[in-house]
C-alpha cells in the first residue's frame, strides 16, 4: 500500500516526503523540494548507522512547518529504542531541517548519522520523464556545504545545502560521526537555499538566522493576521469551526508572489498547480469575497498586466484574452511546452469582467474599476471579436496551437470531457454552454460599470442589448424540451451535444437561464444521476462515457458545486441548494484536512466515505474558496448599496451559525442563522 505523501508549502517553494520525512524520486508523484516549477531536491533521506528511519508520529504544526519524530530499525524495536530523532522542517524562501539525535541510553552513543542529497532539477511538467540532465556537484567539507547546479543556456538553477555542524561532505550527500553523552543530545541544522540565475552570495549564518526570523515571527505572525482579518465563526455543528479554519489557513498557505510582482495571489494548489492559473485565482477570488477581500486587486492587476495583446498561435494568444497559466519551468523557458505565458481557455475572459463588477459591489473600490477600464473593455471585446469564432454570436474555442495546445479550453480540460450521452466528440469550435452563461453574465456587468464609474452610457446600452439577445438566443438554441435541461454544447453546426452535466448549474449562477425552466434544472442537480449524496456529479451516472473516477465524467468537485448552490439560491431554490451545500460540508469534515481537488462519483450508500483519487490535488485554492462560497451561500449573503443583505438557508443539522466580522463598503457586518428545515418556494431570481 502506498503510504502517505507529507508536505510543506510557502507559496513560490513547496516540499513532499514521504511519512518519515525522506524525498525519493517516485515516477507516479511529484516528491521533492520544488520552487517555480523545478525540483531542486530529488533525494533527502536520513539514516543513523546505515538504518533507514520508521515514523512514530508526526505534528504537523502549520502549512510552512511539520515535526517527525522517528527511531532507527523496524517496528519490534520501537518500545525499547535507545536513540530517537527529530527531523524539524520548515520552508520560506529556503528549506530548512534540524535534525536532533536522542540518547536515551545510560551510555554513550556513538553512531553515523548520514544524509543522502541529490537533484535532478527536473521541471514539474516532465515529472516521470527521464530527465538525462548533467547535474554539477561541489562537495566542500571545509565550508560544510554541498552545491547542486544544473545550467543550460541562459536557464540556471542551484541547490546549495549548508551545514552548521562540521560534517564530511561528498558528492552523495553528508556523514556526521557524533559522540553523544549518556541521556544526552545533538543537534545539526542543515540548510537548503535554492538560486534563480547566479550567485546569491549568502552565507550559512546569515541565511539560517534569517530564516528562523521569518518563520518565527513574520510567517506565524502572518498567519495569525489572515486568520484574525478573516471573519470569525461560531458554529453549533461539531467540527465546522474546524474546517472553516483549516480553509482559511489552506489559503493563505497557497498565496503565490510571482516573480515580476510584488504582491501575493492564489495559486492553483498542490502539486501540479503552483503557479499563477487564471481560471483558479478567479474563482478562488469570487468564493471569498465575503472572507479574504485582499486577494481580489492584486489577482485583478496582475491579470491585467499580462493580458493577451497579440495574435500568437503558439501560446494560443488574442488581443484582450486574460492568461490561463503563468510558468518557469525550464520547458517554459525554451519552448518546449507552451506554459510561460499561455492563454488556451474561453471562460477565463468574461470571468475576468465578472469578478472586477463582484469586486466593486462588495468593497465599494471604485478606482480599481477606473483603473481596470481599458483590460475590461478588451475582455469584453473578445467576447465577439474572437470568441465568436462562427458568426452566429456564441463563445467557441478550438486551440491555435495544434500541437501542444490544451483540447478543451474550458473548465473541463481533459481531452475527453466534452461528449453527448452516446461518448461522440463535437467537431470543432465547440460553443459549450457555461461559456455562454460567463458571456451573459460579463456584459451584464460590463454594462453596469461602464455606466456608473466609465461614464459611457451608450456602451452600457449596447452590452445590455446583447446580453438579452444572447440570452434569447441561448433558451432557444440549447435547450432540450424532451429532456428539460439545457445541451452541453453546441457543435460548429448548431447540433446541441445532448450530455446531462453540471455545467447547467453554471447557467444559474450566471443568471441566463429562464425563470420558469430553473426548477427543471434544479431537479436534475439533486437527482439521482448527478448527484451522489456528496455533491453533483461532473458528468451524470447512465450516459456512456459516465465515469465515477474521470475526473470531468462523473468525479465530484467542491469548486463546481459551490458555484451550483450559489446559482440555485440566485434563483430561490433554497432546499436544493442547502442540500447540495450540506453534502460538501459531509464530504470536507469526513476526509479532514486540506479537500481534495476532487472525489470519485460513487453514491454515497455505496462507498459510506468519499472515495479520493490519486490526481487529485489538495490543498487546492479553489476547493478550500470552495467551502467559504457555500458558507457564504448558506447565509444568503450578497451586497445591496452600501448594505448586507443576509437571507440564510441552512442545511439540516447545522444548528445555529454566526459569521461576524464580514468585511465590505459597509464596515463589517454581522449574520446570524438557524436550521429551520424550511426554505423559499421557486419565485424568481434574487439578483
Amino acid at each position: 500500500m502506498r503510504q502517505e505523501l507529507v508536505h510543506v508549502i510557502a507559496g513560490n517553494a513547496f516540499a513532499i516526503s514521504d511519512a518519515q520525512g525522506d524525498i525519493e524520486v517516485d515516477p507516479r508523484a511529484p516528491v521533492g523540494l520544488f520552487a517555480f516549477d523545478t525540483r531542486f531536491l530529488s533525494h533527502w533521506v536520513l539514516s543513523v548507522d546505515g538504518e533507514r528511519l520508521n515514523a512514530l508520529s508526526r505534528d504537523d504544526m502549520t502549512y510552512f512547518e511539520t515535526r517527525f519524530f522517528l527511531v532507527p530499525g523496524v517496528a519490534s524495536h520501537y518500545v525499547d529504542a535507545d536513540v530517537s530523532v527529530i527531523r524539524h522542517r520548515s520552508i520560506h524562501d529556503c528549506f530548512h531541517e534540524k535534525i536532533t539525535v536522542l540518547n536515551h541510553s545510560s551510555q554513550p552513543a556513538e553512531l553515523t548519522v548520514r544524509m543522502e542529497m541529490g537533484s535532478d532539477f527536473t521541471d514539474i511538467a516532465q515529472i516521470g520523464q527521464r530527465s538525462g540532465r548533467a547535474v554539477q556537484v561541489v562537495a566542500d567539507s571545509a565550508g560544510h556545504q554541498l552545491v547542486l547546479r544544473y545550467e543550460r543556456e541562459r536557464f540556471a538553477r542551484e541547490t546549495t545545502v549548508q551545514s552548521n555542524a562540521p560534517v564530511d561532505v561528498d558528492e552523495g550527500g553528508m556523514t556526521f560521526r557524533i559522540r553523544i553523552a549518556p541521556e544526552g543530545q545533538w543537534e545539526a541544522d542543515l540548510h537548503v537555499r535554492m538560486t534563480i540565475r547566479g550567485e546569491d552570495g549568502q552565507d550559512m549564518r546569515a541565511g539560517l538566522q534569517s530564516h528562523q526570523q521569518a518563520v518565527r515571527t513574520g510567517m506565524r505572525e502572518d498567519l495569525a493576521d489572515w486568520l484574525d482579518r478573516a471573519p470569525h465563526l461560531v458554529a453549533e455543528r461539531n467540527g465546522l469551526e474546524e474546517t472553516y479554519r483549516g480553509s482559511l489557513a489552506d489559503l493563505a498557505a497557497l498565496r503565490y508572489m510571482p516573480l515580476s510582482h510584488s504582491e501575493r495571489v492564489p495559486v492553483g494548489g498542490l502539486p501540479w498547480a503552483m503557479a499563477l492559473c487564471g481560471r483558479d485565482s478567479i474563482i478562488t477570488c469570487l468564493q471569498t469575497m465575503a472572507f479574504t477581500p485582499e486577494l481580489t486587486p492584486a489577482t485583478l492587476r496582475m491579470l491585467a498586466m499580462l493580458q493577451g495583446g497579440q495574435l500568437d498561435d503558439e501560446h494560443d494568444e488574442e488581443p484582450g484574452k486574460i492568461l490561463t497559466q503563468l510558468r518557469y519551468g525550464e520547458s517554459a523557458a525554451f519552448g518546449d511546452r507552451p506554459n510561460a505565458l499561455y492563454y488556451g481557455a474561453a471562460d477565463i475572459t468574461p470571468l475576468f469582467v465578472v469578478l472586477l463588477d463582484e469586486y466593486e459591489r462588495w468593497s465599494g473600490d471604485a478606482d480599481l474599476v477606473r483603473e481596470l477600464r481599458h483590460p475590461a473593455r478588451m475582455a469584453l471585446d473578445w467576447i465577439d471579436e474572437y470568441g465568436d469564432l462562427t458568426g452566429d454570436g456564441y463563445v467557441r474555442y478550438q486551440r491555435r496551437n495544434e500541437r501542444n495546445g490544451t483540447i478543451n479550453q474550458c473548465w473541463k480540460d481533459t481531452p475527453d470531457a466534452i461528449a453527448d450521452a452516446h461518448g461522440r466528440q463535437p467537431a470543432f469550435p465547440r460553443a459549450t454552454c457555461e461559456l455562454q452563461g460567463y458571456a451573459y453574465d460579463a456584459k451584464r456587468r460590463g454594462a453596469r460599470l461602464a455606466r456608473e464609474f466609465w461614464g459611457d452610457s451608450a456602451y452600457a446600452d449596447r452590452l445590455e442589448r446583447e446580453a438579452a439577445e444572447l440570452k434569447d438566443r441561448f433558451n432557444r438554441d440549447f435547450w432540450l424540451p424532451h429532456r428539460e435541461y439545457y445541451a452541453l454544447a453546441l457543435d460548429p453546426y448548431g447540433e446541441p451535444v445532448d450530455a446531462l452535466s453540471s455545467n447547467i448549474g453554471h447557467l444559474l449562477w450566471s443568471g441566463i437561464v429562464a425563470d420558469d425552466r430553473a426548477e427543471a434544472v434544479a431537479e436534475h442537480l439533486v437527482g439521482p444521476r448527478l448527484f451522489s449524496g456528496w455533491g453533483v456529479r461532473t458528468f451524470a451516472a447512465g450516459q456512456r462515457t459516465y465515469n465515477p473516477m474521470g475526473a470531468h465524467l462523473g468525479a465530484v468537485w467542491p469548486s463546481d458545486n459551490a458555484l451550483i448552490a450559489a446559482g440555485l439560491r440566485h434563483y430561490r431554490l433554497d432546499a436544493q441548494a442547502a442540500r447540495i451545500a450540506g453534502g460538501i460540508f459531509d464530504l470536507a469534515q469526513t476526509l479532514g484536512r486540506a479537500v481534495p481537488e476532487l472525489v470519485a462519483g460513487y453514491d454515497r450508500s455505496l462507498t459510506k466515505y468519499p472515495v479520493q483519487l490519486p490526481s487529485a490535488g489538495r490543498p487546492q485554492s479553489w476547493s478550500s474558496g470552495a467551502l467559504l462560497m457555500l458558507l457564504g451561500t448558506t447565509l444568503g449573503l450578497r451586497p445591496t448599496g452600501d448594505n448586507l443583505l443576509v437571507n440564510p438557508a441552512l442545511p439540516q443539522g447545522f444548528g445555529r451559525l454566526e459569521l461576524l466580522d464580514i468585511p465590505g463598503r459597509w464596515g463589517r457586518s454581522d449574520a446570524y442563522a438557524r436550521d429551520r428545515t424550511t426554505y423559499h418556494q421557486p419565485g424568481g431570481r434574487l439578483r
